[in-house]
């Protein structure tokens, strides 16, 4: 696609990045057909080819407007378009500096600048636990929209079974990353990843600094606040990434939320100009790692630590967009639960699809959200399992709203396996 950029963007890396990526562009039109927004709405600009035609003549001087900015909004970044597109178009990566170009340009309301602001002060605050337990004790009372948003209040017994951390010694080490949310949404997330990674012999260690991965101001338009927290975080690791002060070097950072993996991969590209952080950001990406790309290592020790034991349960799963566009990583999730016993059942329609969470999206966008989540689920229900897994936060949270089937992480499942 030619583009000629307008003086502003010339000879500055985010016109040169734009142009970059608008020449690969052919205009095939592949990318609406896998694109979830283009498909409920039926809209051009509200697709792939019909956005970065917008992007691009705001690019080449065009002034932007309110409707510009809302069909920018209304993308998921679920990145189907990514997998589809036969010329390798980095669409995400233009996608975020035709945000911030717009939104430079174009102010936004008032209310609309107070609810960004709520969500990413508030999901990455110390206090967002207590507000989320205080919530919880008035869940009943709690309008429809924010109901979905709030968990039932978990049982004593599964809170102190969330708190169970193993306590053995071992050679190989992992870091983990907490996460904002999950450590009070879903606690027990991050301790079956632990107990499940110690049953295999591989120790996990957290870091009380590291915080956020940056994803929720970055999607919030916040990019200052989420280079702040990548620098936080790659402070907190670099001592056990790289073994100084006599810690033993890590294997890998992990990540079970598919989509802060994608943020903590992508430490090295947002960083690469700060001549401060680039080689840390670079080798803090290179060692990351999602929870599923250590499975095919770890297959063989469960089946050891299960001994005679196999699962025989019927399980439907949803692969998330931030794993399997995002990440590219498709097959391991399902290979490793087949492979200790458990019929793994995917969509048989859609399976690429997005559930409709997309962080922060489902409460900006809640029409098109919840379309999609009930899309997803029915999808999900016609493969009539009794369980549904996933493997990032927000889409299990977002598809639990929307059914009484329970919606599990898959290591949780593994964890209860090993524990039966």
């Amino acid at each position: 696609m030619q583009t000629h950029l307008a003086p502003e963007f010339q000879d500055t890396p985010e016109g040169e990045r734009a142009e970059e990526i608008l020449r690969r562009c052919v205009h095939c039109g592949f990318c609406t057909a896998t694109c979830p927004t283009y498909q409920l709405l039926g809209d051009e600009l509200d697709g792939p080819r019909g956005r970065i035609y917008l992007i691009k003549q705001v690019m080449e001087g065009a002034t932007p407007t309110r409707r510009t900015q809302e069909h920018l909004d209304r993308c998921l970044t679920c990145r189907s378009c990514e997998t589809t597109c036969p010329s390798g178009v980095e669409y995400a990566d233009l996608l975020e500096i035709g945000r911030k170009v717009v939104d430079r340009k174009v102010e936004r309301s008032r209310a609309e600048r107070g609810v960004r602001w709520m969500l990413r002060e508030g999901m990455t605050s110390p206090s967002f636990g207590p507000a989320l337990r205080a919530g919880q004790n008035v869940r009943a009372l709690l309008p429809a929209m924010l109901k979905n948003k709030v968990p039932p209040k978990p049982s004593a017994r599964a809170l102190a079974h969330a708190q169970r951390w193993p306590t053995r010694q071992h050679a190989r080490k992992v870091l983990m990353l907490l996460g904002c949310v999950q450590p009070s949404l879903a606690p027990n997330i991050n301790s079956a990843t632990a107990r499940v990674l110690d049953a295999c012999g591989i120790q996990t260690l957290v870091s009380d600094e590291a915080g956020c991965c940056g994803a929720v101001r970055d999607h919030l338009g916040d990019h200052e606040g989420a280079l702040a927290d990548m620098r936080r975080n790659i402070d907190a690791w670099w001592p056990q990434v790289e073994g100084l002060g006599g810690l033993d070097p890590v294997e890998a950072i992990v990540v079970n939320a598919s989509g802060c993996g994608v943020s903590v991969k992508d430490y090295g590209r947002a960083l690469a100009h700060d001549p401060d952080y680039a080689d840390k950001a670079r080798r803090v990406s290179e060692t990351a790692r999602d929870l599923s790309e250590l499975l095919p290592g770890l297959t063989g020790a469960l089946k050891s630590a299960l001994g005679n034991r196999r699962a025989s349960g019927v399980l439907a799963y949803h692969p998330p967009c931030s794993l399997q566009h995002g990440q590219q990583l498709r097959g391991q999730v399902e290979a490793a639960l087949g492979a200790l016993g458990f019929e793994v059942r995917l969509p048989l329609q859609d399976a690429a699809l997005c559930c409709g969470s997309a962080g922060t999206y489902s409460v900006l966008q809640p029409d098109i959200a919840y379309r999609l989540r009930d899309r997803k689920l029915e999808t999900l229900a016609a493969r009539e399992a009794p369980l549904i897994v996933s493997g990032n936060i927000g889409c299990i949270q977002h598809l639990q709203s929307g059914t009484p089937t329970p919606v599990r992480h898959w290591i949780e499942v593994i964890d209860e396996l090993l524990a039966s």
